[in-house]
């Protein structure tokens, strides 16, 4: 999905989560709190403070590899344990990849509605030709590389995890 030679491992560890957390809200339609991921891993025996979960996300301070909560972060996710624990050749989860097409094509969608409508009696050429330079633009910036946690496209279908 990306370049990763040039970040770092908590870096990348920060880009899954946020893939992950983007899929949730691709699936059931609102982000994933800290409250729920906090409870889930405590069911499990596993503990994580707010600020080490805001580092994880963002990828600043410590590199987290504690297999244990990486582990059952990859169950909360529904995801191979691989995936967060770095293994080399750790794809990016079928399931996440279709998500993360759809968030994409919901975001074009939205943009392109906005265009049409603030840009009202535009020749159907210009309106191509803005298209196609949107079209362009997504496909150089991939999805999941920026958090759509913080927006609430997506399909309300029903939950990613089972808390």
């Amino acid at each position: 999905m990306g370049d990763d030679a040039g970040r770092t491992p908590q870096a990348e560890l920060a880009r899954k989560l946020n893939l992950l957390l983007d899929t949730v809200v691709a699936e059931r339609g609102a982000a994933l709190t800290y409250r729920e991921v906090s409870e889930a891993l405590a069911a499990r025996g596993v503990n994580l403070s707010r600020a080490r979960w805001f580092y994880m996300k963002d990828g600043t301070g410590r590199m987290v590899s504690d297999p244990k909560l990486l582990t059952a972060l990859s169950q909360i996710f529904q995801v191979d344990p691989s995936y967060l624990l770095g293994s080399d050749g750790a794809e990016v989860p079928e399931r996440i990849d279709a998500q993360l097409e759809f968030v994409k094509s919901l975001r074009a969608a939205r943009v392109k509605t906005f265009a049409a409508r603030t840009l009202g009696d535009v020749s159907p050429e210009t309106l191509r030709a803005i298209t196609e330079y949107l079209n362009q633009d997504i496909a150089r910036h991939p999805a999941g590389e920026s958090s759509a946690a913080n927006g609430s496209e997506g399909s309300p279908d029903g939950p990613l995890v089972e808390l």
